[in-house]
């Protein structure tokens, strides 16, 4: 319940002030981290930051459809879909210059690399659990977010500044900002056409969840913390399998307008309600305890994937099918 009205009190200030709402959930959330301890709190928001979340993510599945690869052309196709890999790959390699290891390293990258927040909830769901987990997420889904309305107001300007159209501009957007609604933003904010661009490949990058879920925790099935008296994870964790089967129904049907827009805020609500009940976990000293080297790295992953997708759209010859 608690970590319900902290979702609507979120979701009512970034209606009226435009403030991210997944961060001030997580936000008011470590503000009341004192109420998460309460025996009588404590297995409700455990209930909210597990099943909760999992349940948002594989609803994210609805917002798919396999019919956005003819939409954007296989050269646009490739290029996003390459990108997830090499970012996570960059991430991996590059954080044992921070001092991270792979759970940290893996749960940034992917972060950056897929869908944000989102996808930040969907990787520690699969990671093995150690005591920092929670507080990683914490600072990953912060960074973010962050980066991603710094990317909303910089990158439409930087896209004007390499001479990109409407359509190529949307590309880049949707192919380098985190979080889908600053993709939004940032795209409507040049034109129709770069929004419509934009959140078609964003998107794109949101259905690669689930084939990366999928990769992790096939690698990650034996590195489980005895310590935290864990059971390997499955192969096939089944958010990912109702994302998946979610994403086939909207591709093999035409689903109602009216469903997919609930089932879309559904998801949102969702996702709002699990990072407030990760929030009221979340001790704040514990999260400080990250430092300066997790910054730097979720810095370093966000400026890799922009300049690598910039270079690709001024070198590679990549058409696209009008959205419009």
């Amino acid at each position: 319940m608690i970590a319900w009205v902290i979702a609507l009190a979120s979701q009512f200030i970034s209606e009226h002030y435009g403030a991210p709402a997944m961060l001030l959930a997580l936000l008011f959330g470590i503000s009341l981290n004192f109420v998460g301890d309460h025996p009588e709190c404590s297995e409700g928001v455990s209930f909210g930051a597990r099943s909760v979340l999992r349940l948002g993510v594989a609803l994210l599945g609805l917002r798919i459809s396999f019919d956005m690869i003819w939409t954007l052309g296989w050269p646009v196709v490739g290029l996003v879909v390459a990108m997830v890999p090499l970012t996570i790959a960059f991430g991996l390699i590059v954080s044992r210059f921070f001092g991270f290891k792979f759970r940290f390293a893996f749960l940034s990258a992917g972060a950056v690399a897929i869908c944000g927040a989102s996808a930040a909830i969907a990787i520690a769901a699969i990671l093995p659990k150690d005591a920092k987990s929670e507080d990683r997420l914490v600072f990953t889904v912060v960074g973010v977010t962050l980066l991603s309305t710094v990317a909303m107001i910089t990158y439409p300007i930087i896209s004007q500044y390499l001479g990109f159209n409407d359509q190529m501009a949307g590309i880049y957007l949707g192919a380098t900002i985190h979080d889908v609604a600053q993709v939004v933003g940032a795209g409507f904010s040049i034109s129709p056409e770069a929004g419509e661009t934009a959140t078609l490949v964003k998107l794109l990058r949101v259905a690669m969840l689930a084939p990366v879920i999928v990769v992790a925790s096939l690698l990650l099935r034996g590195r489980a913390d005895p310590s935290m008296n864990q059971k390997r994870p499955p192969i096939v964790p089944m958010f990912v399998v109702g994302f998946l089967g979610l994403a086939t129904l909207n591709s093999a049907m035409a689903l109602p307008a009216a469903l997919l827009s609930f089932v879309a805020n559904s998801s949102q609500w969702l996702l709002l309600i699990a990072i407030a009940a990760v929030g009221l976990k979340t001790k704040p000293a514990e999260v400080l305890k990250v430092g300066r080297a997790a910054a730097g790295l979720l810095v370093i992953e966000t400026l890799f994937l922009a300049v690598i997708v910039a270079i690709a759209l001024t070198v590679l010859p990549l058409n696209i099918t009008s959205t419009r």
